[in-house]
């Protein structure tokens, strides 16, 4: 039914009236109300949902504050790492990604705070007694340094995490995850030792820090050559590639740590032979042990400089 002339269709108002303005824009008129909480809103202040329309407010109120999206995407992406293929190897990466991104900010304002803070040299495992003034006993270094990369050579990342995700997924398989972990962590720690215990070769290179996660990569690559070995597969390319890397650290110039390279190598292909040697679920016990007691050597090893200090001193 319709009214007679030009006024309004029937069940229409005649006019806006007094409260028939948006809550947010008072000189806008409007019939809108928001589903939630019952105010006039405009069209610019119309957010469409399922169970309506909404203003601006209600759907700021109803969506997770910042910490709590933060902590869910943690948790999504835990999850996602904990049913990848190889999780502790994209741990690393990541790890690895973000510490670097934390060096090029440091780097980016003059500091290099981030990469002094977790780089290594030999001078960090003397007795406190022979350090300078202002420098502490820091053996942790040795580990920290694993994390970090050169920041004014951006391939040096980038060719050691395609390494990790070349060889590292496929070790990680093969071995398993905890296991995987250990040669890891052992690889690096051997990697460090190597560089220290130069320094009894060679004296003066006890001030020179080192960083870069290649000593554990090699344990990587030495692990996969000594497992590929025990499996009779041709290893004629892996050995190719490892003979490579290995020379060009000897080039005049290159700024390499061969010493890493080769501590690194021994202490993975060193681990895998234990695994190797006490596979199988019966030897689980075994393996266990054997894997401590080259961890308590690897810590005695890191305690050289306590009881022999190179000739410098």
């Amino acid at each position: 039914m319709v009214a007679s002339g030009s006024g309004p269709a029937f069940g229409e108002r005649v006019e806006y009236g007094p409260n028939d303005v948006c809550y947010r824009h008072p000189q806008v008129h409007s019939f809108t109300l928001c589903q939630r909480c019952g105010r006039t809103i405009c069209s610019e202040c119309q957010v469409v949902s399922a169970v309506g329309v909404l203003c601006t407010d209600c759907v700021k109120q109803t969506q997770p504050s910042t910490a709590k999206r933060a902590a869910r995407a943690s948790r999504v992406t835990g999850r996602r790492l904990a049913a990848s293929d190889a999780p502790v190897t994209y741990a690393i990466m990541i790890a690895c990604g973000v510490v670097f991104a934390l060096q090029l900010i440091s780097h980016y304002f003059g500091t290099d705070e981030v990469t002094r803070a977790l780089w290594y040299a030999p001078l960090y495992s003397l007795p406190p007694e022979l350090l300078p003034v202002g420098m502490g006993f820091e053996p942790w270094r040795m580990f920290t340094a694993m994390f970090t990369h050169s920041t004014g050579f951006i391939f040096h990342i980038l060719f050691n995490m395609y390494a990790l995700w070349l060889f590292g997924r496929n070790l990680e398989q093969m071995i398993g995850r905890i296991a995987y972990l250990t040669l890891y962590v052992f690889a690096g720690l051997g990697g460090s030792l190597g560089v220290m215990y130069w320094a009894y070769v060679s004296p003066e290179t006890i001030n020179i820090p080192t960083v870069g996660a290649s000593g554990a990569i090699f344990g990587v690559l030495a692990a996969t050559f000594v497992a590929f070995r025990a499996a009779k597969v041709n290893v004629t390319s892996l050995a190719v590639l490892l003979a490579i890397n290995i020379g060009i650290g000897f080039l005049p110039g290159a700024n390499i740590s061969w010493q890493a390279h080769l501590g690194g190598m021994v202490l993975g292909a060193a681990t895998m032979g234990i695994l190797l040697a006490t596979r199988g679920p019966r030897r689980k016990k075994a393996r266990i042990g054997s894997l401590v007691a080259l961890g308590a050597v690897l810590v005695a090893l890191a305690c050289g400089y306590l009881v022999a200090t190179p000739a410098i001193f």
